[in-house]
């Protein structure tokens, strides 16, 4: 994106609808951390798939399966604080590049556990947990680096194209994981995944010294979580992105009901879960595609409370529909105004924050975006449960849009904030 002398977005910007590929293009390190990115996401999709089909090959319960969630969940609230203290300590490029090892070798291990025929369950829960760590340690460390790549002008950017990254993963992963483990079994899945740690291995490595910037070299000693908490309740913009975030994900996350409405609305079976369950990560898809006009946008504040209604709203009618097709188009626009969303709330993240204090703000994202669709399950299904499946989708959406609505009267300076002068 380009911009003129009074900060003004160039016609070129405004007239973009593909995503904008500046960041790739102008970026080598970038570039080679997001080609990695990608390719170690469709990995830890087939990884996530196998895992579960082996788990439940082992038990024949789908309680046990649903026990990976709980092994990843708490090791992912607890050492998302942790790793992003420990990204606004060490040097991030090396804790990347040690939290990715780690995640390559705990895929050798699957590798091995399978070659030597060891069908322990609990086996399997340790690897998902521990995988879960090093996923915590890397991850903030690896967002806080985008900033320091890249132009503030081109966040936006990047923050669409990473999108593009987890939805690929998602939508991409699990479909080759069935693939693979149907033609060759489990271990060749493992292994594939490990094969594909090596580009974002390889990625970390090429990239220059990340340490935190500091004035005083001994205070990198004394990032705390508490210093990032306390940060964040004085800082009203950045406040704003994760209770917004909080709107959508707890209120209006109908996930949890997709097997039921599958079968009560559409009359379906399994495969129309399938559906439900990939049209919103689609239209994520699609949103970053089509993610060129982001880079326009000026008031991000605003645009993440639209985003937001947007979410609610769709939500809402997807709860009203009774034509699969019509759900399914409701589902993909709510994960294309989650994109948005997402690009935007993390684009403020970035710019707003201090580079000393960028990890552990980013660990804190890791947090509400790992416990929060959790809580929205059973906020959903409790819902549902007390009345019925449409009241809890469509009364959650509404819900949405309306808490998010009281955030804005409550701190109308978010809708303000202009991406020229950032403000947290």
């Amino acid at each position: 994106m380009t911009e003129s002398a009074d900060g003004a977005a160039e016609p070129a910007a405004r007239g973009r609808i593909f995503a904008d590929l500046t960041p790739l293009r102008t970026s080598p390190d970038y570039r080679r951390l997001w080609f990695g990115n990608t390719v170690s996401w469709i990995g830890q999709g087939m990884t996530a798939l196998a895992v579960s089909l082996q788990v439940y090959d082992l038990t024949g319960s789908a309680f046990s399966v649903g026990l990976i969630g709980a092994c990843s969940l708490v090791p992912l609230v607890v050492f998302g604080l942790y790793g992003g203290a420990v990204a606004d300590t060490v040097d991030r490029r090396k804790l990347g590049l040690v939290s990715a090892f780690g995640s390559f070798l705990l895929s050798v291990a699957l590798v091995g556990v399978t070659v030597a025929g060891i069908e322990q369950v609990g086996v399997l829960y340790g690897v998902v947990a521990l995988q879960a760590v090093c996923f915590a340690l890397n991850s903030p460390a690896r967002s806080s680096m985008i900033a320091r790549l890249l132009p503030a002008e081109q966040l936006p950017a990047a923050n669409a194209l990473n999108s593009m990254t987890s939805t690929t993963g998602t939508l991409v992963g699990p479909m080759l994981g069935g693939l693979i483990v149907g033609w060759w079994g489990y271990r060749a899945a493992y292994g594939v995944d490990a094969v594909t740690f090596t580009a974002s291995l390889y990625a970390m490595w090429r990239l220059p010294s990340m340490l935190p910037e500091r004035d005083d070299a001994a205070d990198r000693k004394r990032a705390s979580v508490l210093d990032g908490l306390r940060f964040l309740g004085t800082r009203p913009n950045l406040r704003m992105t994760f209770l917004s975030d909080l709107c959508a994900m707890v209120l209006a996350q109908p996930r949890a009901l997709f097997p039921v409405v599958a079968v009560l609305w559409y009359g379906g079976d399994a495969k129309t879960t399938g559906l439900l369950v990939a049209a919103p990560a689609l239209g994520a898809l699609l949103g970053g595609v089509f993610s060129g006009w982001l880079g326009s946008v000026r008031r991000h504040g605003l645009a993440v409370l639209v985003a937001v209604a947007c979410w609610g709203a769709a939500v809402a009618v997807f709860g009203l529909t009774r034509q699969l097709w019509l759900g399914i188009l409701f589902l993909a626009l709510a994960g294309a105004a989650d994109t948005t969303s997402m690009v935007f709330r993390n684009t403020m993240l970035q710019a707003a924050v201090p580079d000393e204090l960028r990890g552990r703000l980013q660990g804190v994202f890791i947090v509400v975006v790992a416990g929060g669709p959790r809580l929205g399950d059973f906020l959903a299904g409790s819902a549902a449960d007390l009345t019925s499946p449409g009241l809890a989708v469509t009364g959650g959406g509404i819900a949405c849009a309306v808490a998010v609505g009281l955030l804005a009267l409550r701190w109308p300076a978010f809708a303000r904030y202009d991406a020229r002068h950032p403000e947290a």
